[in-house]
């Protein structure tokens, strides 16, 4: 004989049960959104300082799909501000006081922006956050440039150093400047006589290598691998301390120029963050960086993990900012 619940106790029942379900669910879910690793910042936008295609751009688009895509935070809005090599896009990061739903992509070539352009905001005035990669610059012509090697540009770079426009993806006293401006010293050519074209960011510098507007082109490995692998960019050299797995292309180093030189970018946030938006921040990248879709990337990007996070990477950035004047100096620049 089966014996029936009283109506009357019907309804206090389920409601005990679906109490139940509250108390007990939670911890056996997850939510697959970055609630449960205290990732998630609704409303997180990347800035990027430069044109589209160029490093900073291709990094933060790259960290913000890998976030997505590994579950740590959802709707991440990239967006770009370009103009005097960053800085534009660095003085309005500073205005967004408190704002801890905004970040920006940035590098070497900002730190070099600031001395350059005598900015009035520096990176001194914002919320470190991390330090993402490293990576070499190449030295690359278009496919149908007369220099088939290294050794031919530098013979006829040294006959005529002002009538070679030389490109570069980074404003004066950024990396895609420095590089070819040890280059030339290696070389024996007077870095002050050097012409040297910035562009606000490899996409921009690209058309001009392609069209043989610049005699070569210097920017970071990540932005030019596929047109280098295409075959519609020459790669002549690289400029860090070994080969670039997958590419055929010499250190200069080992090419006879003492040059040892490689780029960096990260992401730094608005001032006057609260301790926990701060955290939160360092937390995402933190987690995006120990991602399988974030090591994917920096295999296909040809990038060096170089991770540092927080005051870490503040002090860092004080350390690159005194060795870029210190260069600059000494190039007599």
């Amino acid at each position: 004989m089966r014996l029936r619940t009283p109506r009357r106790l019907r309804v206090p029942l389920a409601l005990c049960g679906a109490a139940l379900l509250v108390l007990v669910g939670p911890p056996l879910l997850t939510t697959g959104d970055g609630d449960d690793t205290g990732t998630r910042i609704p409303g997180l936008r990347f800035m990027v300082p430069n044109t589209p295609g160029g490093g900073y751009d291709i990094t933060a688009r790259t960290a913000a799909k890998n976030a997505e895509d590994a579950g740590l935070s959802h709707n991440i809005e990239v967006f770009n501000l370009p103009g005097a090599g960053g800085t534009v896009g660095l003085s309005r990061l500073v205005g967004e006081h408190g704002n801890g739903r905004l970040a920006m992509s940035m590098g070497l070539g900002v730190v070099g922006a600031v001395r350059s352009n005598d900015a009035p905001k520096s990176l001194a005035d914002t919320t470190p956050v991390a330090r993402l990669t490293e990576e070499q610059d190449v030295v690359v012509v278009s496919k149908d440039s007369p220099y088939e090697t290294i050794d031919d540009l530098v013979e006829a770079w040294k006959e005529r150093p002002g009538k070679m426009p030389v490109g570069g993806g980074s404003a004066p006293g950024g990396p895609d400047h420095i590089a070819p401006m040890l280059m030339a010293r290696a070389a024996g050519i007077a870095p002050k006589d050097v012409n040297y074209v910035p562009f606000d960011g490899g996409g921009e510098l690209l058309a001009s290598i392609l069209g043989n507007k610049v005699a070569f082109g210097v920017s970071g490995v990540g932005e030019y691998l596929d047109q280098i692998k295409s075959g519609e960019l020459r790669l002549l050299a690289v400029t860090g301390p070994k080969r670039v797995k997958g590419l055929d292309g010499p250190t200069l180093k080992e090419s006879g120029y003492d040059v040892d030189f490689t780029n960096w970018r990260g992401i730094v946030a608005p001032p006057g963050l609260s301790d926990t938006e701060r955290d939160k921040l360092i937390g995402l990248v933190r987690e995006l960086h120990g991602s399988k879709e974030w090591r994917a990337s920096l295999k296909k990007n040809g990038w060096d993990d170089a991770f540092l996070a927080g005051d870490e990477f503040g002090d860092f950035l004080d350390a690159q900012d005194r060795r870029v004047a210190s260069v600059l100096k000494e190039l007599g620049l």
